[in-house]
């Protein structure tokens, strides 16, 4: 689907984040997988969205697709440079192939040049005016349709990476030069053969070369000879003089003349404007690749950026990054502890089961659940005071974000027990969420709670809980 010239590794990545977008006009692709894949693999929200494209675009084929263009690709360049090469051939031997061995070299000339000046003067009038006909009827947009089409079929995803690749080198101003280097690149081998094979045709056969009227005036040959011969005189060519021109059978040397200002117009009006083209078109591809990126700020990518972003950890809030961490809380001596065991759920979702599944309470086991306001605190200090338990185990939803309250609380609750864990529920069930155990770990550690020992897993909440009780 790309140009053969073309695989940086950018440039298909690209193509198919933007062909998961034009895919996705149709109807939302499942992507939840591939949005956990790109949040948890890279920080940056635009990578972010090409992994999510790559994710989905491998299960949907885009990728294989994609693998299959660039092998058939340069075969089909071939295919195409052979076909021009034998109309190039098939011109050449138009011109030098008759039986008379006679050659009207103005007709010649046109036969030559004709097609391939008006195909130039389209792609030049496509790099200013805005007409995609310009760009479509190009060698270069022949050779990716045909490569399109052989390796996607009729219903592969050829249609929707051909459309990505053309509004990506569109959006970058590529597309004019992009297409001009496959064309030029073809219209130059094309010239070379044709050259090649007038040069050997008028080096070892006999030809005679004049022109023919029937109502135009000499003179008007004299100049259209003496103009067209300025540029391939530059290069040493030779041009006939007026007395050549208006000769009806003009000798030896005559005839060279002629054979040789042919195939300089040649040269100089075809060939070399398409080398020349190659090369320009080369420059500006190198200098403007980096463009090739989709237009992040479209609404579909903000609307992905803004997803992206809901993802995201929820960072601590209320924190006092100014304080030094404080003392550790003391605890109830041994002798003052009684072997019972709190369960107490702070601050849960709504909608969170309780008491939570895979809890197995002892005979000794008191199971609460407070809101976190300041009443139902309160209530829950005065039963720990009462109770005095060995183990106050501490249910926390992980994305939740901890503050200067939750310490408080904490320490007032270190008071009335033996020991106190944390358990983060809900932290395994979405790779957003891999790092709440860490952060709340980190925060216990910078408040001067480091005996509040917190883990997302119960059984390791739980062990060594059920001996003492």
């Amino acid at each position: 689907m790309t140009n053969t010239a073309l695989r940086e590794s950018a440039f298909p990545d690209a193509v198919v984040t933007e062909a998961i977008r034009w895919t996705e006009e149709k109807g939302p692709l499942d992507d939840a997988q591939a949005m956990r894949i790109a949040t948890s693999r890279t920080p940056d929200e635009h990578a972010r969205i090409t992994v999510r494209a790559l994710q989905l675009g491998e299960r949907i084929g885009l990728q294989s697709e994609l693998a299959r263009a660039r092998q058939w690709g340069p075969w089909v360049l071939l295919g195409l440079v052979a076909l021009v090469v034998v109309a190039g051939l098939g011109l050449a031997g138009n011109v030098v192939g008759g039986g008379e061995r006679h050659i009207n070299v103005i007709v010649a000339l046109v036969s030559l040049l004709g097609i391939h000046l008006l195909a130039l003067l389209l792609w030049l009038a496509g790099l200013w005016l805005p007409l995609g006909s310009f760009n479509i009827s190009s060698l270069g947009w022949i050779w990716l349709s045909l490569t399109a089409r052989v390796a996607g079929g009729k219903r592969g995803q050829a249609p929707v990476l051909l459309r990505a690749a053309t509004e990506l080198l569109t959006r970058a101003k590529l597309l004019p030069w992009a297409f001009g280097l496959v064309s030029h690149g073809i219209w130059s081998l094309s010239f070379a053969v044709v050259v090649a094979a007038l040069l050997f045709a008028l080096a070892f056969r006999s030809y005679t070369l004049s022109w023919e009227t029937t109502i135009l005036d000499p003179d008007f040959f004299v100049r259209a000879v003496q103009v067209l011969g300025w540029a391939p005189a530059q290069f040493g060519f030779p041009v006939p003089d007026a007395d050549i021109v208006r000769s009806a059978a003009p000798g030896a040397a005559g005839q060279r003349t002629w054979a040789l200002w042919l195939t300089g117009c040649i040269v100089v009006y075809g060939l070399l404007p398409r080398l020349a083209l190659v090369l320009l078109s080369a420059v500006v591809w190198l200098r403007r690749r980096a463009a090739l990126q989709p237009d992040w700020s479209a609404p579909y990518y903000r609307k992905l950026k803004a997803r992206f972003a809901a993802l995201a950890p929820p960072a601590i809030v209320d924190a006092d990054p100014g304080r030094t961490p404080g003392i550790p809380p003391g605890g109830l001596a041994p002798s003052q502890l009684r072997d019972t065991l709190f369960v107490v759920g702070f601050e849960l979702p709504s909608d969170a089961p309780w008491p939570p599944e895979g809890l197995h309470a002892e005979p000794a086991t008191e199971i609460q659940r407070i809101d976190g306001s300041a009443p139902a605190r309160r209530a829950l200090l005065g039963r720990l005071a009462e109770a005095r338990p060995r183990t106050v185990l501490l249910v926390c939803h992980a994305a939740s974000s901890p503050d200067r309250g939750t310490e408080r609380f904490l320490r007032d609750l270190l008071a009335h027990c033996g020991e106190c864990r944390l358990w983060l529920t809900d932290a395994a069930k979405d790779a957003a969420d891999g790092d709440a155990s860490q952060r709340w770990i980190d925060w216990l550690q910078g408040t001067g709670l480091p005996r509040v020992a917190a883990t997302h897993r119960l059984e390791e909440a739980m062990q060594g809980i059920s001996a003492t009780i």
